[in-house]
């Protein structure tokens, strides 16, 4: 009798690769804040890292092809007046980018293509609501516009950043820190894990709690947690004994995992990324110096592992670029921009195949950067679906008109409040005007209490 021992699948030999030295990004100084987000965000035209600042916050953008030694001088994004603690890329405008800060606020900043040639310091729209620091930033998957942070206040807060308003707050939900927020494929859920050892879904619009579920993991360190295929949901967290583990579970029955397993006692978090084309997982955890990956699929036990990346230096963070970002013709699966201490380094996950033509079973039709409705929509009960794109032509990036209708809209909260003019100078013109007006009517009512004064 044949017994069949090993599990057959095509990423079995998925190997991960460091890119030569001369694709680096070097000498940038990384944040050195101990705070548990990726600390980086790549989309196919730039790369953006935290990086150290004197007197607030920073974060630098670079295009994707300028690698090498990065000038000391380089411009950053440097309006925050705390330090920065997340940053992430619009997924329907590679460039707008939000980042959050320990000065409480998030902010919405456009980088120009060829990035930038002075220091941007002030951001399109300035998000105020958390009264504590901003850890946690998560676009919506589908719906133009819409932006989840949460912060050390307990509070989740969905923003339409086109009006910059706050829509939804949802703040009697989570009764410690949270640890992770993120998106189900069509942002019709939200799930969190906080320091309350519970697990949370939500329902985003009225911010009531769908399902949770009370120690997916026994130990007391961080919890994460990502959907993945089906619904399911697959947690990282440690054991009573420290011991790092990752599981898996049905929401339909969240007693038992459908699978969970132990990995090792180092004590850095795990932060899982999930790829719904390939149902591969990618465990990258801080201040490791290796990238676990397993294969999730409906037999059990559910989550195989594949294989690990391991190099000598320790990540400070890393960056995940996006399907339509990749070279299909190298088969490259995935691309991770690993943080060290002084530079950025992109290692590529490829399948190893022989020959060069397009590789149909590794690139099912992906989410592409359009989005599938529009914030106020969405907020009304509106669900969108991803809209896919094919890989086989390789990706081509969005026309000038679209990025130039989502840079107006963004706009909008700005030039409407300031009399309806287009662009900034109209915009400062009004203000100086209402200053203007606001002098006068100053001036009017001293007079008016001096007469009164005068009177008694």
């Amino acid at each position: 009798m044949s017994r069949k021992v090993v599990r057959s699948s095509k990423f079995r030999h998925v190997f991960g690769q460091a890119v030569k030295a001369d694709q680096c990004y070097d000498d940038i100084r990384i944040s050195q804040m101990t705070w548990d987000s990726l600390f980086c965000s790549v989309n196919p035209k730039f790369v953006a890292m935290i990086v150290d600042a004197s007197g607030g916050g920073a974060f630098i953008v670079l295009p994707l092809t300028k690698t090498g030694r990065i000038d000391m001088s380089y411009p950053t994004v440097c309006g925050h007046t705390g330090p920065v603690l997340d940053i992430e890329f619009c997924p329907h405008n590679d460039n707008i980018i939000a980042s959050g800060s320990e000065d409480c606020s998030v902010m919405i900043w456009e980088i120009p293509d060829g990035g930038l040639t002075t220091p941007l310091t002030e951001p399109v729209v300035k998000l105020d609501g958390h009264s504590k620091r901003v850890g946690i930033l998560s676009w919506h998957p589908t719906a133009h516009n819409v932006l989840m942070s949460a912060g050390c206040d307990n509070v989740v807060i969905l923003w339409n950043v086109a009006r910059g308003e706050e829509m939804v707050r949802i703040d009697s939900v989570h009764t410690d820190m949270i640890y992770s927020a993120c998106w189900n494929n069509d942002g019709s859920q939200i799930l969190t894990s906080c320091k309350d050892k519970t697990m949370r879904v939500l329902d985003p619009r009225k911010g009531t709690v769908l399902l949770e579920k009370e120690k997916p993991h026994e130990g007391s360190r961080p919890v994460r947690a990502v959907f993945v295929s089906h619904g399911k949901i697959l947690t990282t967290g440690f054991s009573r004994m420290s011991e790092r583990q990752v599981a898996l579970w049905d929401p339909k029955n969240f007693k038992e995992p459908l699978t969970l397993q132990e990995l090792d006692t180092s004590s850095g978090v795990l932060l899982p990324f999930f790829d719904p084309d390939t149902g591969v997982v990618y465990l990258c955890g801080k201040g490791d110096s290796s990238i676990r990956y397993f294969e999730v699929t409906d037999e059990a036990p559910y989550v195989h592992y594949l294989s690990m990346y391991s190099s000598k230096e320790s990540q400070k963070g890393v960056g995940y670029m996006p399907k339509r970002g990749l070279e299909v013709n190298k088969c490259e699966i995935a691309r991770f921009y690993k943080l060290h201490e002084r530079k950025c380094e992109p290692i590529i996950m490829t399948v190893p195949r022989k020959s060069d033509l397009f590789q149909e079973d590794l690139y099912p039709d992906t989410i592409g950067p359009e989005p599938s409705v529009e914030a106020d929509e969405w907020f009304q009960g509106k669900d969108g679906q991803p809209i896919l794109i094919s890989l086989k032509d390789g990706f081509v990036a969005t026309t000038k008109a679209k990025e130039f209708k989502v840079h107006k809209s963004l706009l909008k909260t700005t030039t409407t409040s300031a009399g309806n003019q287009q662009g900034s100078s109209g915009e400062v013109q009004s203000l100086k005007q209402e200053v203007k007006d606001l002098k006068a009517a100053l001036e009017e009512l001293t007079k008016r209490v001096s007469e009164l004064e005068s009177k008694h």
